[in-house]
């Protein structure tokens, strides 16, 4: 472990000793935590049996003429920096105020390639928990205060929370960009800043207790879907050595120059972009304020995605799962019962009626309507519309993933999160999409302004509990084990699950024939090759494909 050293201590002791001798009166002071790593010395805050640590400086953010440049190694100090604050977000378009997720993020910044740490007192060979926050690559920041990672970290774990680039900044691919490259391909600067964060924790989270060989990544949306694409990534092996993936979704990727299942290349949007924001040349677009970027990319319909480029992603998640060559890591997957009551954008028009419905099913689904139309009935239409998208991105992916893990013969861990509680159930938002976290973090008193607020009652404190014991066991150890609740089995045993209802509930196959029917779907869709397994679903599915000898 590297030498701890509080520096501050040792000034502030030299100066008490001096006005001591000098005959001034002295008043002892508690001294704030300094430590000592390779990147530098950094002072910090304590909270109880916990030392905290903010924004530190990870790597050197490229930015300006460098934009769009993989992430370079942040300066070494001489100096004790101040760890006290939290560095700036990345930049990223506002949230709108009427949503639920809209938070106070604090100041943003092109130059925001930073991290935090909360490390408990004394600790050693401390198992890692490392956070990639969620936004849809677009939004978020590691300094949301649902993130805060001091109760987790009062579990025996150093809990470490990233900063990554966002939007158009984070994942441009372009043709020009390409060119500037040994590898002649672009894109996936963020992925790319997030396994920089990870050789960061390698090679410094000795210095704060923590062991960089018991590694645990962790990300729920857009975060899980990081944590896939860490696991398919090769630069990223042997950074970490656990994953936890919450409400992941194994989405298609657009790939760098091909286009495949009605994708368009990464490199043509990156083209079409170009033009749309009016530069003529990678100059010129180097040249625009990056806050103006990131606020007029959005507007021309720009969606930011990771980018198929055979080098830091090297082919569709889902085949990488399927061949195997995904991190042999253990992991906890799951989703959330309600995940589109607070997304319904995602979710088509509901028909006008359920006659109307069930055609649709029948015309999109052929020989496979009856199967569809039993997991999701025209008897409730809201609630099987619901159901259908919510399984089609989150619900097929967690299975998918535990499954694939199994595979591997590594130990795998399958969840869905079904806890209600009045405030949320009163806005119809039961168990909605991110609805888990202050249950994982154990802030749910630090929750944005408009989230449903958490009452803190009886089974609210049991399942944060629960969760808090599952996760940081799972971290230190790499089984999910909490005090006073039930043991959570494998995947492996009969289709294990845990069932987080009123109170942890262990059980057995969760929503049975859901994943084997989107399994099919997919499988045809890709045989197929001309269109997206995981949008066009439900009503609105072209009609599938016939049935393939690719699939089983």
């Amino acid at each position: 472990m590297f030498l701890q050293i509080n520096f501050k201590l040792l000034v502030r002791g030299a100066a008490i000793a001096l006005a001591g001798g000098l005959g001034v009166s002295t008043t002892v002071l508690s001294a704030d935590p300094v430590i000592e790593m390779p990147a530098g010395a950094v002072r910090g805050d304590s909270r109880g049996d916990v030392h905290i640590f903010k924004g530190i400086p990870y790597a050197a953010a490229p930015v300006g003429d460098a934009r769009w440049k993989a992430p370079a190694d942040a300066p070494v100090w001489d100096d004790v920096k101040d760890a006290t604050d939290f560095g700036p977000a990345c930049l990223q378009p506002v949230r709108t105020t009427g949503s639920i997720y809209a938070d106070d993020i604090g100041d943003m910044s092109e130059d925001c390639l930073n991290l935090n740490v909360w490390a408990p007192k004394n600790a050693e060979k401390a198992g890692v928990f490392v956070w990639i926050h969620g936004g849809a690559l677009r939004s978020g920041a590691s300094s949301q205060s649902m993130y805060d990672g001091a109760r987790l970290a009062e579990k025996g774990i150093v809990v470490v929370s990233i900063n990554y680039r966002l939007g158009v900044l984070g994942y441009l691919a372009h043709p020009a960009l390409s060119a500037e490259t040994p590898d002649n391909i672009s894109g996936n600067y963020g992925l790319l800043d997030q396994i920089k964060a990870l050789e960061w924790v390698r090679d410094n989270i000795s210095a704060f207790g923590g062991d960089p060989d018991n590694v645990t990544i962790a990300g729920e949306s857009a975060g899980a879907l990081s944590v896939m694409y860490l696991m398919a990534s090769p630069p990223a092996r042997g950074l970490f050595h656990k994953a936890v993936a919450q409400s992941a979704y194994m989405i298609t990727t657009p790939e760098l120059r091909e286009n495949r299942f009605g994708q368009i290349p990464g490199e043509a949007i990156g083209t079409w972009l170009m033009g749309k924001l009016g530069a003529a040349d990678l100059k010129d677009l180097r040249a625009m304020d990056a806050a103006a970027l990131t606020n007029e990319a959005p507007k021309t319909g720009y969606a930011p995605f990771g980018t198929v480029d055979g080098k830091v992603l090297p082919r569709q998640l889902v085949d990488v799962f399927d061949r195997g060559e995904q991190a042999p890591v253990p992991i906890i997957t799951g989703f959330n019962s309600g995940e589109i009551r607070s997304l319904r954008f995602l979710m088509p028009p509901k028909p006008e009626s359920a006659e109307a419905y069930e055609a649709a099913i029948r015309t999109g689904y052929s020989e496979l309507a009856d199967a569809f139309l039993a997991q999701y009935p025209a008897t409730d239409l809201e609630e099987s519309m619901l159901a259908i998208t919510r399984d089609g991105m989150y619900g097929w992916t967690a299975e998918r993933l535990v499954a694939k893990q199994t595979e591997l013969g590594v130990p795998a861990y399958l969840y869905i999160f079904d806890h209600g509680y009045p405030a949320a159930d009163k806005m119809g938002l039961h168990a909605f999409h991110a609805s888990e976290l202050p249950y994982v973090f154990g802030t749910w008193k630090k929750t944005a302004p408009l989230w449903p607020k958490v009452a803190g009652n009886t089974a609210d404190l049991k399942t944060i509990s629960g969760m808090m014991g599952y996760w940081s066991s799972f971290t230190r150890d790499g089984v999910p084990r909490a005090d006073d609740h039930p043991d959570w089995q494998p995947y492996a045993h009969s289709e294990a699950y845990m069932y987080f209802a009123d109170v942890p509930r262990a059980a057995h196959e969760l929503l049975p024939g859901m994943y084997e029917l989107h399994e099919e779907v997919v499988c045809r869709r890709r045989a197929k090759g001309d269109v997206s397994w995981n949008w066009n679903i439900g009503i609105i599915s072209p009609p599938l494909p016939a049935k393939s000898t690719e699939c089983p």
